[in-house]
């Protein structure tokens, strides 16, 4: 017989409303005010989340267990195995010596400090983002720009601002697909309504940028660069978001835009080359001289990448895949062993809980393909080191793998419980107001956990459960979701650590917190009022 979840336990609908914010208030003072590593305040959350759903919601503890288990599962495969496989190639390219090859021909292109940005901080922060995520882009864009010259406090924050634009599909789109899974949404259709979001947040971002680093009248200077940057970014974010999923908008948009900034230093220079007042040298490797050979070499594991992500993201690809190896698991003891029950549903339905595992067909596996075929390119190195590189990567990740399968086991144990939905319901009382706060959501769920995945998937259940409450479109408000979260990436404890232990200036996290707060709030406000108008007005920019 089925275990009915309990929405309304013992109290009104506000009072259990409250109960549910408790794992993600214990998150939140864990790693705002307590500052405590990810995977301890969300060991801590989880806790909490067990405590509730058992002694007020009254889950079995079996049950309990076992939703956390299959969270914890899913975060293991396929988010983690992108994640791992990922950062391993990166880590390859820094150990054979390629990576100084790729930040010395970026930083050889000009001189110009708002041209530079726009080349590191944006345009090949979004492909790390694209191809890593979860921390990556900050840490490596941050220091380059510290080797060029740029100043602790702005190489850090404008790296933050920039880092805004990708967030929603880094790491070869793992926010949106955890979205779908945790919400049951359709993948394809919810990467197009994020397509519908976030390209027109990051029209303005590159001015926004600039504008933050020399102010408007200077930034108007250097005005055919942002405008090339804004489309070709935006544009190509759109296409692929809308046409091929959630994998490659972030890689296919900066690598595109990269070379519209080429093709356009070809043409134009700005009239006067701008640099911040007492500036520190550039560090001898960002000047360092190399052939057309080498870069290309060095830039080709990325380009391998890039290929190999395309072709996996092809429906065809994914169906042959499939048809060798696919496994459709239906979770032990959890898959039909809860029913969900009204408002939620009209009447009592079982909750499926279904593990796929298609080892083939996964993005990671296209991305250990890409690896293991560009370590004969890399010189000196070979298939040992790039064994080694394999698992010094599993050590130095397994804190962030561990948070995120914690994080994941927290989500789904909120959503088989009923807390999540117990969440929706006391948000359906902000009725027609509810499209403006599902970006607050977002930005909330990632300022607490440092990542969009996170956020996506405590949230992700809630939000298309509200929306259908309210009447509004889940496709909506779950990417709303998304979308808000990349404002919140900037002021995340996790962002502003690394971003201050890139730039050598631990210690000084209050002052890069100071710095980036009023854009953050201001950058959700804008998407806020997006979702909104989309919810209500312009309806006809939605797929």
């Amino acid at each position: 017989m089925s275990w009915v979840q309990q929405y309304d336990p013992f109290f009104n609908i506000a009072a259990s409303a409250c109960v549910a914010m408790l794992p993600l208030a214990i998150l939140f003072y864990m790693l705002a005010v307590r500052r405590a590593k990810g995977h301890m305040a969300a060991a801590l959350g989880l806790a909490g989340a067990l405590c509730a759903a058992v002694g007020v919601w009254g889950m079995p503890v079996g049950l309990a267990v076992n939703a956390t288990l299959y969270g914890m599962a899913m975060g293991l495969f396929p988010i983690i195995w992108i994640v791992l496989t990922a950062v391993w190639l990166y880590n390859m390219t820094v150990e054979s010596g390629e990576f100084e090859i790729i930040k010395g021909s970026l930083a050889r292109l000009t001189d110009d400090r708002r041209l530079q940005a726009l080349f590191i901080a944006f345009a090949f922060g979004a492909f790390l983002e694209g191809t890593a995520g979860f921390g990556t882009p900050v840490a490596i864009t941050a220091a380059m720009l510290m080797g060029l010259g740029f100043s602790p406090v702005y190489a850090g924050g404008i790296c933050l601002v920039a880092n805004t634009a990708p967030v929603a599909f880094g790491a070869l789109g793992i926010p949106v697909i955890v979205a779908s899974q945790v919400s049951g949404l359709d993948v394809t259709m919810l990467s197009q309504y994020v397509g519908r979001q976030l390209p027109v947040f990051a029209l303005v971002v590159p001015l926004w940028m600039t504008v933050v680093m020399c102010g408007f009248r200077r930034s108007m200077e250097v005005l055919p660069a942002i405008v090339v940057a804004s489309v070709c970014f935006s544009g190509t974010q759109f296409l692929f978001a809308e046409l091929h999923g959630p994998t490659l908008p972030d890689v296919m948009a900066a690598i595109v835009t990269i070379i519209g900034l080429l093709v356009l230093l070809r043409f134009w220079k700005p009239a006067s080359t701008w640099h911040f007042a007492d500036e520190q040298p550039a560090s001898a490797a960002a000047s360092a001289h190399h052939t057309t050979g080498e870069i290309l070499r060095a830039w080709a594991p990325y380009a391998i990448l890039a290929v190999f992500v395309f072709f996996w993201g092809l429906d065809g690809v994914k169906a042959g895949l499939n048809k060798v190896y696919l496994q459709a698991i239906e979770w032990p003891g959890l898959h039909g062993a809860i029913a969900k029950t009204a408002p939620i549903v009209a009447k009592d339905a079982p909750y499926a809980a279904k593990y796929t595992l298609n080892l083939l067909s996964a993005g990671g596996t296209a991305i250990l393909l890409a690896g293991l075929l560009s370590v004969p390119i890399m010189p000196g190195y070979g298939m040992k080191r790039a064994i080694g590189c394999f698992w010094r990567t599993c050590h130095q990740l397994r804190f962030p793998v561990l948070t995120i399968m914690l994080i994941l086991g927290l989500a789904q144990l909120m959503n088989y419980s009923g807390m999540s939905s117990t969440l929706g319901i006391a948000f359906t009382h902000t009725g027609a107001l509810f499209p403006f706060f599902a970006p607050i959501m977002g930005w909330l769920g990632v300022f607490l956990t440092g990542s969009n995945t996170s956020s996506n998937a405590l949230f992700g259940s809630m939000q298309q459960a509200t929306a259908r409450a309210v009447g509004v479109d889940p496709y909506l408000t779950v990417a709303a979701n998304a979308t808000g979260g990349v404002t919140g990436k900037m002021i995340s404890p996790q962002s502003i650590s690394v971003a201050t232990a890139s730039t050598h200036t631990v210690g000084q996290e209050g002052a890069l917190f100071r710095f980036a707060l009023g854009h953050s709030i201001a950058m959700t406000l804008v998407i806020c009022v997006l979702v909104t108008l989309q919810a209500y007005v312009i309806g006809w920019m939605l797929p």
